[in-house]
């Protein structure tokens, strides 16, 4: 009986063993981890654009991240799926953050968020500039709990490098889905520029949002407005309707 037992053990410990060998950490599972953690989580067409796989590896990924204890996924609402980092994969990834399933009311935000994120890396610029990416989450990383003031969505660094349009820049990104009172978008972005918080705040909006955010910066003084980018979000931000 004890044999049995043992034999059981050494059995079962084979059948787990083959699967831990090949548990081998690609730098794809880095980024896309990193991604998601920084990000609260990932609906999974903007994941595995931002790993460039398509849905099928990307499902392998996400098998294997799920038997790893990495991640748990699940249909949040309309549209694709998502990821989002257990405790267990926020320390693996070596993120400080709170783990979770991102809130059902902040999913719209997310994915425009990281859309934002992954149009702005997609370009020329982005590459040149070796421009890197400073999410909401690690902003209010060492933040005082007193602190007031209003935090981007993220920022955009610009290393000082030579050639570079933008070196030694800082940018804050504002991601505008619904319209505001105009007093309270002109109040955030007066507060951005001032005093030189920013080289450039740039605003990627809606359709809906579009010209309440115009018609704060044209309240601006000229040498703030000059400072202040407006521009559509890209289509990737929006859950595309199904066809009737």
């Amino acid at each position: 009986m004890a044999a049995q037992a043992q034999h059981g053990e050494s059995a079962a410990g084979k059948r787990r063993r083959p699967y831990a060998e090949t548990l081998w950490v690609t730098q794809r599972d880095i980024d896309g981890l990193l991604l998601c953690g920084e990000h609260y989580g990932a609906p999974y067409d903007l994941l595995a654009s931002a790993l460039r796989v398509n849905l099928r590896t990307l499902a392998t990924l996400l098998w294997r991240w799920r038997q790893a204890g990495h991640v748990a996924t699940g249909r949040l609402g309309p549209g694709p799926a998502w990821c989002w980092l257990t405790p267990e994969g926020m320390k693996a990834a070596g993120l400080g953050y709170s783990s979770g399933r991102p809130a059902l009311g902040r999913l719209a935000h997310i994915r425009a968020v990281l859309a934002a994120r992954l149009w702005l890396a997609d370009g020329q610029a982005w590459r040149d500039g070796q421009a890197w990416w400073r999410s909401e989450r690690r902003l209010h990383i060492g933040r005082p709990r007193s602190a007031t003031g209003h935090l981007p969505d993220a920022e955009v660094h610009w290393p000082s490098i030579e050639g570079s349009p933008y070196a030694g820049q800082v940018w804050a990104i504002e991601v505008e889905l619904t319209p505001k009172p105009i007093f309270r978008t002109t109040e955030i972005m007066t507060a951005l520029l001032s005093p030189m918080r920013y080289a450039t705040v740039v605003y990627l909006t809606a359709p809906g949002a579009r010209s309440v955010v115009l018609k704060a910066v044209a309240s601006l003084p000229a040498g703030d407005r000059s400072r202040i980018a407006v521009r559509d979000l890209p289509a990737t931000a929006f859950i595309a309707e199904p066809t009737p």
